[in-house]
């Protein structure tokens, strides 16, 4: 497996060592007089010196929470003050954001423009509506949005990674562990919002190729951060005999479910093994400080319009899966590791029509095959090129043959 903080050290050192060009911004809108200074400064000097940049940021959850999702985007945060230098006081959190409460998430993104930032993360999908707007009001500061569609092209772009090709390597390892051949997974959303049936579909297919008999079932909460949900959902499908259970969704309740009822889980986010140590495999996990240094650095170098929307995947080290625990299946870092290597040297990806799977060898063996729609039709023919990025990340809105919502 890719030793993503290799990656991350590139990566930081590559963006740290460019010289660019500016481009221009209008002074700051808000009431603080040292940020409408600051961002004056930059609009003359192409960029803004580094003691001016402050970074703030929307958190649906608390990084105080156990691994998830908003613990894996602070962990990001902080592996970008560490490598840019950022005092404590440049970096300005606001947390427990609802994503779904307009008046709160508005609140939350005005005090942090009021309080100086000069760019601003929001983490969550339903916040984009919300800085699509406010960078239209607010041209001398810089917003970026996860997981999202929108952009202007100046100063509000998106960023997300293959997430997909982690959790292909992921339903590697529970498709060798599983003894029912029933996988569940626990998603914020199904196959109506592309980001989660990407997932789950790729995650389905790793399982089937070291398992050719394996089902997924889906459980559909239709909300990103539900706790409550995730661990009742969970437990449904433990009910439906289901041994290894997976996750989309934000907290590692589904994971400590499977080590009470003592079946295997792959987690999401961050490394779960420490909630629930005799069940966790592995989990798709996310490396934010790439992009989060790229986009601070990009904001000091005056280039951030340059930046544009970012798709970081695990040959750029964004995207991999936590080290495997003890309880894998024999062969299970072998066969994540040819894979890898495949995707890392671009001669395959997830969706593509050449089906993997693993001769008696142990060697990985690549077969056209038809990759199939769960209706039965093609997705694409055998032999067939990889899915365009944009079916992936917009309209890839249906399952897979082997999946199913429950």
């Amino acid at each position: 497996m890719k030793k993503a903080f290799k990656f991350f050290a590139v990566t930081v050192a590559a963006a740290m060592a460019l010289t660019f060009t500016g481009c221009n911004n209008t002074p700051a809108s808000s009431g603080d007089t040292n940020a409408t200074t600051a961002n004056t400064t930059a609009a003359a000097a192409g960029g803004i010196a580094k003691a001016d940049i402050k970074v703030g940021v929307l958190y649906i959850g608390d990084p105080a929470d156990a691994p998830g999702y908003t613990y894996a985007h602070d962990q990001g945060i902080i592996q970008m003050q560490k490598a840019l230098g950022l005092a404590d006081s440049q970096i300005e959190r606001k947390i427990n954001v609802d994503d779904q409460d307009n008046a709160a998430i508005k609140t939350a993104l005005d005090g942090l423009i009021a309080d100086g930032c000069n760019i601003i993360f929001g983490t969550s999908y339903g916040y984009m509506d919300a800085l699509n707007t406010a960078a239209g009001e607010h041209p001398e500061i810089y917003f970026s949005h996860c997981s999202g569609s929108e952009s202007n092209g100046t100063n509000f772009n998106n960023y997300f990674g293959r997430i997909y090709q982690a959790r292909y390597l992921a339903g590697i390892a529970a498709g060798l562990k599983t003894k029912t051949n029933l996988i569940g997974y626990v998603a914020a959303f199904g196959d109506t919002m592309a980001e989660t049936s990407s997932g789950i579909n790729a995650f389905a297919l790793g399982a089937q190729a070291v398992n050719p008999n394996v089902k997924v079932y889906v459980k559909v909460m239709n909300s990103w951060f539900d706790p409550t949900q995730e661990a009742a959902q969970a437990d449904a499908l433990i009910a439906m005999n289901c041994d290894v259970i997976g996750q989309h969704c934000d907290t590692s309740n589904p994971q400590t479910e499977a080590e009470k009822k003592q079946v295997w889980g792959c987690g999401y986010n961050a490394d779960m093994t420490s909630v629930a140590p005799d069940a966790h495999l592995t989990a798709p996990v996310w490396n934010w400080g790439i992009y989060y240094t790229e986009a601070v650095q990009a904001v000091i170098d005056g280039t951030f319009a340059q930046l544009g929307n970012y798709y970081g995947g695990l040959k750029d080290g964004l995207v991999d899966v936590s080290p495997l625990s003890a309880n894998c299946a024999e062969n299970t870092a072998d066969y994540i590791s040819q894979v890898q290597a495949l995707i890392d040297n671009g001669t395959w990806d997830v969706f593509t029509g050449t089906a993997l799977s693993f001769g008696d060898d142990g060697k990985v063996v690549q077969t056209p095959k038809d990759l199939l729609k769960a209706d039965g039709s093609v997705l694409v023919a055998a032999g067939g090129p990889s899915v365009p990025n944009e079916v992936i990340q917009v309209s890839m809105n249906y399952y897979v043959q082997g999946v199913e919502n429950k």
